[in-house]
């Protein structure tokens, strides 16, 4: 019943929040277009015409034409699908992984807490985009090698959080009589620990998709992220800002894209945070 009206009230707090809901339209309208982007799209994003090379925004190409003649809108629309599965995914593996890490530090201590902790220091002293670049390099360029990277790079985050939380948790009265009953460290973890630590994993998870989505969209940006043809935000702001000069469009557009997609995963982040912390219920 608790439980109930704290998701009920959350719920409220969230859908008050102006800020939260405009995230979450623009959130919807992305992933509405990942789903259905062969049915927007008005072209083959991938398909060259030579004869449109540049072409500007007009009634044939909406958003204009880059270097191939390919339809920057439709290679927008069809990017979205990249950014939105390379921001969720790695995110997912991190969240999960790295989230149980943290628990087994924060409960276990000494040299298991020790162990964890040094490697994710160690992950942490990498700037997120050097880190990503630095596994792409050595494992390869691709959509699965690029979640490996973005995985990784978030990997620390989810231990450092889920820890720090673990420590004030395993405190708990609740916990303590779990101890006394007899519960093993296994079963307190999984079914004491870890459902206290899921709404702060699903805020910070939310705001470091667009964490994600930035990193793809820089190693893309970079020539090591997804590859020619498959569109990407990223790889199609490298070409527009090759031609900035006297074609801008491609790269203004990509650019928007880009800053969309992180805006609005970070305004549903601030939204969760608020109506899920108890203390800015209050």
């Amino acid at each position: 019943m608790i439980v109930s009206e704290r998701r009920t009230k959350a719920f409220q707090v969230f859908k008050k929040s102006q800020t939260a809901i405009i995230g979450l339209i623009i959130i919807s309208i992305l992933i509405l277009s990942a789903i259905f982007a062969n049915v927007l799209s008005p072209y083959d994003p991938v398909k060259q015409n030579r004869k449109d090379q540049y072409a500007p925004p007009g009634s044939k190409y909406h958003l204009g034409a880059d270097v191939f003649g390919r339809d920057i809108l439709s290679r927008l629309i069809y990017g979205t699908r990249i950014a939105i599965f390379v921001g969720i995914i790695p995110v997912l593996i991190a969240g999960v992984f790295g989230g149980m890490l943290g628990i087994i530090a924060g409960y276990s201590r000494g040299f298991t807490e020790s162990i964890i902790m040094r490697a994710a220091d160690l992950l942490l002293s990498f700037p997120s985009l050097l880190l990503g670049i630095l596994v792409v390099v050595a494992i390869g360029s691709g959509i699965s090698k690029l979640i490996i990277a973005i995985s990784i790079a978030l990997f620390p985050r989810f231990i450092r959080l889920s820890r720090s939380s673990t420590l004030a948790i395993k405190e708990r009265d609740s916990i303590e009589a779990s101890r006394a009953i007899g519960c093993s460290s296994f079963r307190i973890m999984i079914f004491h620990i870890m459902p206290s630590l899921v709404s702060e994993i699903i805020v910070m998870g939310t705001l470091w998709i667009a964490t994600a989505i930035r990193i793809e969209a820089s190693l893309s940006f970079l020539g090591l992220g997804t590859q020619p043809p498959t569109p990407s935000w990223g790889r199609m702001l490298r070409d527009g800002v090759e031609s900035m000069l006297f074609t801008p469009w491609q790269a203004i557009f990509a650019g928007l894209f880009i800053m969309l997609a992180i805006l609005g995963f970070n305004l549903i982040g601030d939204g969760l945070r608020d109506s899920l912390d108890p203390k800015l219920q209050a």
